[in-house]
C-alpha cells in the first residue's frame, strides 16, 4: 500500500502533518513530533505584532486608557505574553532544521502588508521548506466591505509570494460570501496551497469582573465537517493543493479528508491530548480503512467523494440542505 504523498512540492511518507501548536515552541517538541510519526511539521506562528512593534510601544498602545474602559481592552495580550521574539523564532527554526529530517513549514500570522513580510524571506533563509501564511482578521468596521477585505488578503498573499522562493500555502477562516471565487483568486497570486480552516476564537465575558477573558477549547471531530465540505467542493475546481486542519482526531477523519480531496490532513488537538505517538495510531487506522476498501494508494483514493463530477454543485447543496432539515423527527 502506497501512503506517500506530496504537499507544496515536498515529498511526504504519508499525509498526516503536525499543524502549528505549542509543541514547536521548543526544540524538544520538534523531535517528539518527528519520533511520533508526523510526516511534516508546521512551526508555531510568527505573529505580525511581534515583528511590527517594539515591546514597550506595543504594550503602551494596547493598554493606553486601560483603567478608563477596561471592559473593552482587557482581552488584548500584553507584549511579554507573545511566546517568541522574532530573533528567537528564527534561531529555533534553524536549530530544528539541523535536528529533524521531516520538512518544516514556517508560519506567519498577520493580515496587513508591511515590513513584517520581510520576515518571510528570513524564515526561508533560516531553513523553512515552505511557508504557511495564516490570515486571521475579523472585520468589525461596518464601512469595510467584503471586497475590500478580500483585496487586502490578496495583496498580502501576493507580497509574501513575491518575497520568497519556497512554496506558500494560505490558511484562512471560512467566513466568505463566495469562498470558491476567493480560492480561485488566491490561486492567481502564485500561492500553491490552501489550508482549511482557521478556527474562530472568541473571548468570553467574566460577569464578576466585567472583563473579557480568553477561552480556548480543543477541537472535536464534528468540526471536520465544514472543512470536508469545502474541500469536496473545491477539489478539481482550483489548482491549489488542499489541506484539512481542524477536527482530525482519528483515521476516520483522515480517510474522509483524502476522499474529499485533501492532499494532507493536519492534527493538533488530538496530539496535544494523546501525545505525538497518536500520529502512528491514526496512520494505522487510515491504513486499515484503505485495506478494507481495496485502495492501494492515496492517489487512487483522493477526491473519490468530491463534487468534481457534479454538474451543478449549488443545486446539490440545496437538495442536501432540504434533506437535512427533513431528517429530524419529533418523538411521538
Amino acid at each position: 500500500m502506497n501512503l506517500k504523498t506530496t504537499y507544496l512540492g515536498l515529498p511526504l511518507e504519508h499525509p498526516l502533518v503536525a499543524s502549528a501548536s505549542p509543541l514547536t515552541e521548543k526544540l524538544d517538541g520538534f523531535l517528539r513530533l518527528e519520533d511520533g510519526g508526523a510526516s511534516a511539521i508546521v512551526m508555531h506562528s510568527l505573529f505580525e505584532e511581534q515583528v511590527l512593534h517594539e515591546e514597550e510601544a506595543l504594550d503602551h498602545y494596547l493598554h493606553y486608557g486601560h483603567e478608563s474602559y477596561a471592559e473593552a481592552l482587557s482581552y488584548f495580550p500584553r507584549a511579554h505574553e507573545y511566546r517568541l521574539s522574532p530573533e528567537r523564532h528564527l534561531d529555533l527554526l534553524a536549530r530544528a532544521k539541523e535536528r529533524v529530517s521531516v520538512p518544516i513549514i514556517a508560519s506567519l500570522n498577520g493580515v496587513s502588508r508591511g515590513g513584517w513580510v520581510e520576515y518571510a524571506r528570513l524564515l526561508e533563509e533560516a531553513g523553512a521548506d515552505a511557508l504557511e501564511l495564516n490570515l486571521y482578521y475579523i472585520p468589525t468596521d461596518p464601512a469595510l466591505s467584503g471586497a475590500e477585505v478580500e483585496a487586502m488578503y490578496l495583496e498580502t498573499i501576493r507580497a509574501v509570494v513575491e518575497e520568497v522562493r519556497i512554496p506558500v500555502a494560505v490558511k484562512v477562516g471560512h467566513a466568505f460570501t463566495a469562498f470558491a471565487h476567493f480560492a480561485k483568486r488566491v490561486e492567481g497570486t502564485g500561492a500553491k496551497g490552501l489550508v482549511l480552516f482557521n478556527r474562530f476564537y472568541q473571548p468570553d465575558i467574566d460577569l464578576e469582573r466585567l472583563e473579557y477573558v480568553p477561552t480556548l477549547s480543543l477541537s472535536r471531530p464534528y468540526e471536520a465537517l465544514l472543512r470536508l465540505h469545502w474541500i469536496a467542493l473545491l477539489y478539481g475546481r482550483v489548482g491549489l493543493e488542499l489541506a484539512l486542519t481542524g477536527g482530525v482526531h482519528s483515521g476516520r477523519e483522515a480517510a474522509k479528508g483524502i476522499l474529499a480531496g485533501a492532499q494532507v490532513v493536519m492534527m493538533t488537538s488530538a496530539v496535544l491530548q494523546q501525545g505525538p505517538g497518536h500520529f502512528r495510531t491514526v496512520l494505522e487506522e487510515l491504513r486499515a480503512f484503505m485495506e478494507e476498501r481495496g485502495y492501494e494508494s492515496l492517489e487512487e483514493m483522493r477526491g473519490a467523494m468530491s463534487y468534481q463530477k457534479v454538474a451543478e454543485p449549488a443545486a446539490l447543496e440545496r437538495a442536501n440542505y432540504l434533506k437535512v432539515l427533513g431528517s429530524y423527527r419529533l418523538l411521538p
